[in-house]
């Protein structure tokens, strides 16, 4: 049976099994994407998704019912990532700030549609650090620049520019993965 977020909250509350475990199914997918990608591989993520969930069952009597549960747990699951991250001793390095020469956005937006997630996914997860955390919480999450550099602790400027650092390195592996493919067709024929 299919709880109401309201009704499958109060059923949790109550420490019900059955619904534990319909909360954990109805979100672990979601939350699982975004430790994916604030994570360097599949067992970081599925640290971060753990403490996500215990996380999320200690907090859930702070759940108001004014927005959807799953916003309300993709929340937390952003910020355990960044939590923990911060537990690392990882920060944000401040770069020095230029503007270069980038791809256009319609031609990058283009590219960034015709990839396969899981490929996407990967890429990001190779990013350095800094700029895999500012482009999820940018691109993914619709954080501002502001707001990432209050959570980060770093300024707006260097946010701006971690972001279009990571922009352009994603672009250069997905350009460098589609010629790849590319010659391995030619060669095939």
């Amino acid at each position: 049976m299919k709880h109401t977020d309201q009704a499958l909250v109060k059923a949790c509350l109550k420490h019900k099994k059955q619904a534990q475990e319909e909360l954990y199914r109805r979100f672990s997918y979601m939350v699982k994407g975004v430790c994916l990608r604030y994570s360097r591989d599949v067992a970081e993520a599925d640290d971060f998704l753990q403490d996500a969930f215990i996380k999320t069952f200690e907090k859930l009597n702070q759940y108001k019912g004014t927005g959807a549960l799953g916003g309300w747990v993709r929340r937390i699951a952003v910020t355990t990532a960044l939590e923990s991250l911060r537990k690392q001793k990882i920060k944000v390095t401040e770069l020095s700030i230029h503007i270069e020469q980038l791809i256009p956005d319609e031609e990058a937006d283009v590219l960034f549609q015709k990839i396969d997630l899981d490929v996407l996914v990967s890429k990001i997860q190779r990013l350095p650090l800094g700029y895999r955390t500012v482009f999820n919480l940018y691109a993914i999450e619709g954080y501002t620049h502001q707001e990432i550099a209050d959570d980060l602790s770093i300024t707006v400027g260097t946010s701006k520019s971690q972001y279009s650092r990571a922009r352009k390195l994603l672009i250069q592996m997905l350009e460098s993965e589609e010629l790849r493919t590319q010659k391995i067709l030619n060669y095939v024929e």
